[in-house]
């Protein structure tokens, strides 16, 4: 690409904004990127995410590999086409996915091996190989394989683990050299809970110069003091000319505090969930419209949301969906929960670029008191 991968437009003290180029079109950050991740966001179709402004969803190469398969889907012409998806697509390494699957694989040098969740059979990822089935899938942003640490790992585990981490990106970044072709290759920083691993993390993804950065290893059972802290520590560490994704986190309180301590993309399938179990975000906080309180509320969902939902239909028939256990009801509240995601990150880089950052971020932890409490951060 003639462009630069990533442009930072404007900072308002930490807080980025900035535009990530990829083969599948720009995107403006900081983002939240929707989470597809059998090569569908549940319950939505891609004229919905279009509908919405998703400029980017995400896939997962651990579950596309096994189901229906990464050389089926290059076969039919790379995701995009698969999904019938014109955006663009991250897909991840799959190595959350083998973190959470502990009692089911074997962690060595060469990669990892594990049982399929579906069939019990055997498979080995490799950094190589999670390069290969990326490609097959034609994403356009790949995640290096990594070991996600479990919480509470002692110090000489979480050591090893970040140079076996290391020395996979590097595999990984060989497998797919600088300059290698329109798809982009992130690496993944880890380091568990102690800041000079992470700092050494950092230090050493930097020297093998990805196309973008990750910050992994956090949401995995930690308190929101904890995860606020060592963010706060470790997103300034990585390149200020790179995209900068914090993986899996969060709600929306969690995006504000990542987008103040200087990230750029952010993913969780949070908005999605919470919609299938009739919890959703307004502009007034959370609510769970399953509640007998809303029977006969005539009113939109959210007064100031445009979304499809909140322009239609009413609180009552919403919650009337939920109850009767409509599918509808998937449908219309995760067009209403990624819309106000969608819409939170919108929000922020207007107030990044006209200097009201602080302001903004204060005026959504005043929605999620509680939550603000917990993570403990300065100012909040």
């Amino acid at each position: 690409m003639s462009q630069p991968v990533f442009t930072l437009e404007h900072q308002d003290g930490a807080a980025r904004a900035g535009r990530l180029a990829t083969a599948h079109g720009v995107i403006p950050t900081p983002i939240f990127m929707p989470v597809g991740t059998v090569g569908s966001v549940k319950a939505l179709a891609p004229d919905d995410l279009t509908a919405i402004g998703a400029p980017v969803i995400l896939g997962n190469t651990y579950h596309l590999y096994l189901r229906p398969g990464d050389e089926r889907i290059a076969r039919m012409g790379g995701l995009h086409r698969f999904a019938a998806w014109p955006g663009a697509i991250l897909t991840d390494s799959g190595g959350f996915q083998v973190f959470s699957l502990s009692s089911l694989r074997k962690l060595g040098e060469d990669g990892v091996e594990f049982r399929s969740h579906l069939d019990g059979s055997r498979h080995l990822f490799t950094p190589e190989s999670v390069v290969k089935i990326q490609r097959n899938l034609h994403s356009d942003i790949m995640m290096a394989l990594d070991e996600c640490v479990p919480y509470g790992a002692d110090y000489a585990y979480t050591e090893r683990s970040v140079g076996l981490t290391t020395r996979w990106a590097a595999r990984a970044r060989a497998a797919w050299p600088v300059g290698s072709g329109p798809n982009l290759l992130f690496g993944i920083v880890q380091g568990g809970f102690f800041e000079d691993l992470r700092r050494r993390s950092a230090e050493e993804l930097k020297e093998l110069d990805f196309d973008g950065y990750a910050i992994g290893g956090l949401s995995v059972g930690e308190s929101k003091a904890e995860l606020h802290s060592m963010l706060r520590m470790t997103a300034p560490l990585l390149p200020a000319g790179k995209a900068r994704y914090l993986m899996g986190v969060g709600t929306p309180l969690d995006i504000v505090l990542g987008i103040q301590a200087g990230v750029d993309m952010f993913d969780c399938v949070l908005p999605t969930r919470n919609a299938r179990n009739g919890t959703l975000y307004t502009s007034e906080g959370k609510i769970n419209i399953k509640r007998r309180e809303y029977a006969e509320d005539e009113g939109p969902l959210d007064p100031e949301c445009g979304c499809y939902t909140c322009r239609t239909f009413s609180r009552a028939y919403l919650r009337h969906l939920f109850v009767s256990k409509e599918l509808l009801s998937f449908r219309l509240n995760s067009l209403h929960n990624l819309t106000y995601f969608l819409d939170l990150v919108r929000g922020a880089r207007a107030a990044i670029l006209e200097d009201r950052f602080a302001a903004y971020a204060a005026k959504v932890a005043a929605l999620y008191p509680d939550e603000a409490a917990r993570a403990e951060v300065p100012g909040f």
